[in-house]
């Protein structure tokens, strides 16, 4: 009797773009044992990147260095090893583009010669072994698609799905009235037995409850270090007082200690930014400092040269969202009053710094109040890198809405902000609020609907 050998799984050849790079410095080892080739062109697109104080020029350093780490003195004509369990990496040399893009395409540019490079290793290895565009370029794709080649985008960071994206809060209004009694009574807690043994409320630190019945209601808060779910009250915040109970959790959050990283989602006018900012100044007397950052995501994907004025003329137009809620702020207080004027001194002082993400980087980030405001425009591998270096006695505030992305390579299932939520859910020094309800105006809120 013959013993068929059963066929092992050709490994795949991934061919990379230069968003891939951009995106993840580190994308070289998540591809298992696959080999990468990497076009020629790609090389020189990451060389013209590598100035700037800019997210995406950080990691065209950073990818420079990690491939020249990797080679040391071996040549990439028969593939350098990326470790053990991993594939090659090599570079693809290519004269120009060849004949059947040229015919298709005409112009030669970076992504089509990335489209012959693919072309060229299909028909090289396609017999023997699948050849893959990874390319976060949706027309890029579509060009691939169109010549036959097998076209992706970079999935290793992207989350499963938006609907099962963790809100932060869990609402309940069957719950027994004997137990929600409890919470009008000293010390206003239940402990997360008691309430496991007479509810189905599934208990993970940190995260908000509504719970009701045809009696009364209470907004709740699990605090891991007590082991309680805890009465919480709405607070005022520098003047700023929440107007529903996701904004009552959101400040909770924003100005508890014992909680050194928070997110914020929802849409425009829910008051994310206002809140992230009042809850801040309202506890300044903690920290050092308040840093409020953006990153900067130029219209239409220019860059920001083509806009008139030197530097701070050109980054004012990012900026102007987070003076207008800080003078929002301001405005709960009469000019002469002490609050008002110490905001003022703030700025004044450099205790409140307002600026694009890129300059805060190479400060020092000890003792703290940090907020990144629209960090749905941030990859994860950016997320990542920030809260890396946060120091002791930091607290870091993430704000966004991961429905309105500007970054032409970033959707709501892989912006950094999405990431975060998906991969901290849990953790005893993380909390997340999900805003739902719009608070700007009654208009502001029926177009926020309806367009």
């Amino acid at each position: 009797m013959t013993v068929m050998k059963k066929r092992q799984k050709a490994k795949k050849i991934f061919i990379l773009d230069t968003n891939v790079i951009l995106h993840d410095a580190t994308c070289i080892h998540h591809f298992q044992e696959h080999d990468i080739i990497i076009p020629i062109s790609v090389i020189e697109e990451i060389d013209n990147f590598k100035r700037g104080s800019q997210m995406i020029n950080l990691n065209a350093r950073e990818f420079a260095r990690t491939l020249d780490k990797i080679t040391g003195s071996a040549v990439f004509e028969e593939g350098v090893p990326l470790g053990k369990g991993k594939g090659k990496v090599t570079i693809a040399i290519t004269k120009g583009i060849n004949k059947e893009i040229r015919e298709i395409f005409r112009e030669d540019t970076p992504d089509h010669r990335i489209l012959s490079t693919a072309l060229d290793a299909k028909k090289k290895y396609n017999s023997e072994r699948p050849v893959i565009l990874v390319t976060k370029d949706v027309n890029l794709r579509m060009k691939a698609k169109s010549l036959g080649i097998i076209a992706e985008d970079y999935e290793t960071d992207r989350i499963g799905s938006i609907d099962e994206l963790y809100s932060g809060k869990e609402f309940s209004e069957d719950l027994n009235d004997e137990l929600l009694l409890k919470f009008f009574e000293p010390p206003y807690e239940i402990s997360f037995k008691e309430v496991i043994e007479n509810s189905g409320l599934e208990i993970i630190p940190n995260k908000f409850f509504i719970l009701r019945n045809s009696n009364r209601s209470v907004l709740a808060f699990a605090n891991i270090l007590t082991e309680t779910l805890h009465k919480i009250d709405k607070k005022n915040v520098y003047g700023i007082i929440p107007r529903n109970a996701e904004q009552t959790f959101a400040v909770n959050a924003l100005t508890n200690p014992n909680i050194p990283l928070v997110s914020m989602t929802g849409k425009a006018g829910t008051g994310k930014t206002l809140l992230a900012l009042a809850s801040a100044l309202a506890v300044k007397s903690q920290y050092r400092q308040i840093y409020v950052a953006r990153p900067i995501i130029p219209l239409s994907n220019k860059d920001i040269g083509y806009l008139p004025g030197d530097v701070e003329s050109k980054l004012a137009p990012y900026m102007q969202p987070l003076w207008d809620n800080l003078r929002v702020i301001q405005d709960q207080f009469p000019e002469s009053d002490k609050q008002n004027q110490a905001i003022n001194q703030m700025v004044k002082d450099e205790k409140l710094v307002i600026e694009p993400l890129s300059y805060i980087r190479g400060r020092s980030l000890q003792r703290i109040y940090f907020i990144v405001d629209e960090a749905q425009n941030l990859t994860p591998h950016e997320i990542k890198t920030i809260i890396t270096r946060v120091g002791e006695g930091t607290k870091i505030v993430f704000t966004g809405d991961i429905y309105q992305i500007d970054h032409p390579y970033l959707d709501s299932l892989s912006n950094g902000l999405s990431y975060l939520i998906e991969h901290f859910k849990g953790q005893r020094l993380y909390a997340h609020v999900n805003l739902e309800k719009g608070e700007r105006s009654v208009l502001a809120e029926l177009a926020s609907n309806l367009l």
